[in-house]
């Protein structure tokens, strides 16, 4: 048997987190000096100690970890709640994340007001284009609510190409449009630029009509960061006196793994004013 100390030490915890865990119930030591009232745990404790402590860094509470133990799960049950839970985890982190990316570019946004060359905003012709597209609802134009549903359908559109058979497809091309809901809904068109008699199930096929005129602009980085550049053509297009038509298409000329790399012109149909 080990002394509580010696049991704490190879448990990787405090000798005071020993003591609440006894005190509450969740890990009795397997003997007490009745004369010193000193604490005895067993090399086989290390078991249900890894899983209090397991479960507790994963947000359970220690009511929780309790009534979970009690229910004396397996140890494969044990690990599919875990890997659940790291799951949840991974997946709040990576949002974590994408709003830090989104705080970052708002802030940029700010300190860069006015100070954003507009030299390299270029009017143009965008001609028409036969893509293919799948198409979802976000809940708002936010890079917080549009990442999260264009990812996935640029997923989903590339596996049908490909399992279609058709090869060399893109640029891919982001177009939206309100959902007329009147709660700031967006329908997101996620489009690949698609040879002529081009047929793939379940997706649409179709000629995206060209923009007579057409303030661009290039952004080069991660479309978590896209606001100042945006934001730039909209100061652009103001001081020149234009005024924007409709949502602004996003043009991926260069998509690397790395989306710090990522080369993206946004086209902003525009008439004088």
């Amino acid at each position: 048997m080990f002394a509580i100390g010696d049991f704490a030490r190879h448990g990787r915890v405090s000798v005071r987190m020993l003591r609440h865990y006894d005190a509450i119930g969740l890990l009795r030591p397997a003997r007490v000096d009745p004369h010193t009232g000193y604490r005895f745990y067993t090399a086989d404790q290390l078991a249900r100690l890894n899983r209090v402590i397991a479960l507790k860094d994963l947000g359970f509470t220690l009511e929780q970890v309790g009534a979970i133990l009690g229910e004396r799960i397996d140890a494969d049950e044990l690990r599919g709640m875990l890997r659940m839970r790291q799951a949840e985890l991974e997946a709040a982190m990576a949002e974590a994340r994408a709003r830090l990316a989104q705080v970052g570019a708002r802030l940029r946004a700010i300190e860069s007001e006015g100070h954003m060359s507009t030299q390299d905003v270029v009017v143009k012709k965008i001609p028409a284009v036969r893509v293919a597209e799948l198409s979802a609802v976000a809940a708002s134009f936010g890079p917080h609510d549009i990442g999260p549903v264009v990812g996935p359908l640029y997923d989903e559109l590339c596996g049908r190409l490909e399992e279609a058979g058709l090869t060399g497809f893109g640029p891919g091309i982001a177009y939206y449009e309100d959902a007329g809901k009147g709660d700031g809904s967006v329908v997101v068109h996620a489009a690949m630029t698609v040879p002529e008699g081009t047929v793939v199930e379940g997706v649409e096929v179709h000629v995206l009509p060209g923009i007579e005129e057409a303030a661009t602009v290039v952004h080069r980085g991660s479309m978590d960061t896209i606001l100042p550049t945006a934001q730039t053509l909209a100061r652009w297009i103001e001081a020149n006196g234009y005024r924007s038509l409709r949502y602004a298409r996003e043009l991926y000329l260069e998509c690397p793994e790395d989306r710090s790399q990522w080369v993206t012109e946004i086209q902003e149909a525009i008439v004088r004013d």
